[in-house]
């Protein structure tokens, strides 16, 4: 579907079939016999998504790959083609009004094109029929969110209902990790699920047996995590005195216990020193090297004694788990699973770092942002991420990167490995509750890192928020703007 100025279309006579009414200004070129000056060259972008379609009289699946190439005005400045072209793949998708046949897909096409975005130059898409299925596959949504599939004659709709609370092994770990290095009760335990307290005893114990948890040594009903090198802990009511040359000039905060076990494999000559508290909060120091540097890795929620207590710190780093906000069409700027970013600033820009406090609707109808920035007075840090990434890209599974990641992955254990590439599954909200199953953009030539199970290294900025993190609309139009 391309927008072309055609002059004296019945010229070539057969071929031409030319809309009225309210489809006027389409016209269909059936035997390709007119020749004007179309786009040439590759797309400016690409979104892949896939649909299910339904054989009514066999009730088969068939999955059912799509692929929409855009092309765009000159007038449509760069920056703004990946949202433009989102906006418009959400109303094609849109739920309520998805075609219901190949044709119908086609006209909404043209449609959009010619009435909603004139700055589309031109728009193809690309029909590939991957696999036969006798079921529609099972899907991750959020809570009441729908997924949405396509038939031949309508819509398929489902819906999947909230999920309850129930104590299982995984919950109930992940309950007790997030606690640490604090001691969790066996009467909170009761009050975070919806199951009998003989289940929730039965968790526990089979934990125990696998000896992921134990109880404390003065109170039964207290559950913590079992670490690593448990018997290397030193249990005290105050931080020892740590002598000047074995001081951390290097602090590393981290919120979750996933985070500190993995940070903690990176270091030799570990040492870790639990302040245990009766009353308050339990702290957990764990210190180190890492290559030249003396390090001490510590676990939220408690940091403010930190710097009292270890006086030769001179960098404090956050590292840990976050959220990705997912580029559709770029895939320089896409993020994902196992991926690792590094905050640093864009060109132009003067921030790693930006909170949004509120996001409202301006009188002009604009999407306003109220944000607060930081940036490190020297960019140390990124300019090492950067030598990072040119050594990876040059040495591949020699890059000094990966002989620490797979240091690290070993001194964990198996149940640390990268998790499944199928597990990766990429989500757009079309509005509402409603979502829809979405490729990952590819790579130009092709190549992707983490095909050969290499772990890809991004620079950028880190945003956050409790607005901007819990609304999909908000946060891709906040991760626009910081990009």
């Amino acid at each position: 579907m391309e927008e072309q100025q055609v002059i004296d279309i019945f010229s070539e006579g057969k071929g031409i079939h030319v809309a009225g009414g309210e489809h006027r200004g389409i016209v269909i070129n059936k035997d390709g016999g007119v020749e004007e000056e179309g786009v040439q060259g590759q797309p400016h972008l690409c979104l892949e998504f896939r649909v299910f379609l339904v054989n009514t009289s066999t009730n088969k699946h068939a999955q059912e790959k799509r692929v929409l190439s855009y092309w765009f005005k000159d007038e449509v400045e760069e920056n703004s083609r990946a949202k433009l072209a989102q906006q418009f793949f959400k109303e094609l998708v849109s739920p309520t009004q998805f075609p219901r046949d190949y044709v119908g897909f086609i006209k909404k096409i043209m449609k959009l094109m010619q009435t909603s975005y004139p700055g589309m130059r031109r728009v193809e898409v690309e029909l590939t029929q991957e696999l036969e299925l006798d079921k529609l596959p099972d899907r991750p949504t959020r809570s009441g969110a729908l997924l949405f599939t396509v038939g031949s004659s309508r819509p398929r709709v489902s819906a999947e209902p909230c999920s309850k609370s129930i104590a299982t092994e995984e919950r109930v770990l992940e309950l007790i990790e997030a606690s640490y290095p604090n001691p969790i009760a066996l009467e909170t335990m009761y009050s975070h699920f919806e199951s009998t307290e003989a289940l929730i005893r039965s968790v526990l114990s089979e934990l125990q047996l696998k000896k992921k948890i134990r109880t404390m040594e003065n109170n039964l009903n207290q559950f913590t995590r079992v670490v690593k090198d448990e018997e290397k802990i030193t249990i005290v009511k105050q931080m020892p005195k740590v002598e000047k040359a074995k001081q951390p000039s290097i602090a590393i905060i981290c919120s979750q216990y996933q985070e500190k076990a993995a940070l903690d494999s990176f270091m030799t000559n570990r040492q870790t020193f639990v302040r245990y508290a009766t009353v308050g909060e339990t702290q957990a120091y764990t210190l180190g090297d890492l290559g030249p540097h003396r390090v001490v890795v510590t676990k939220l929620p408690r940091t403010t004694r930190l710097l009292g207590t270890f006086q030769e710190v001179e960098y404090v780093l956050l590292v840990g788990i976050g959220g990705g906000v997912p580029h559709y069409t770029d895939y320089n700027k896409h993020v994902r699973l196992g991926d690792v970013v590094v905050s640093a600033p864009q060109p132009g820009q003067r921030f790693i770092y930006q909170q949004c406090d509120t996001a409202q609707v301006s009188s002009g109808g604009m999407l306003e942002f109220q944000t607060k920035s930081w940036c490190p007075p020297e960019l140390t840090l990124q300019e090492l991420a950067r030598q990072l990434i040119q050594d990876q890209v040059g040495n591949g599974v020699d890059a000094t990167w990966e002989k620490l990641f797979r240091s690290g992955i070993s001194e964990l254990g198996e149940e640390w490995r990268r998790p499944d590439a199928d597990t990766d599954k990429l989500f757009m909200s079309i509005g509402g509750q409603d979502l829809i199953e979405v490729g990952h953009p590819s790579s130009g030539d092709g190549m992707d890192p983490r095909q050969e199970g290499l772990t890809v290294l991004h620079l950028g900025p880190v945003g956050a928020g409790k607005q901007v993190a819990t609304d999909d609309q908000l946060r891709q139009e906040f991760a626009y703007k910081l990009s």
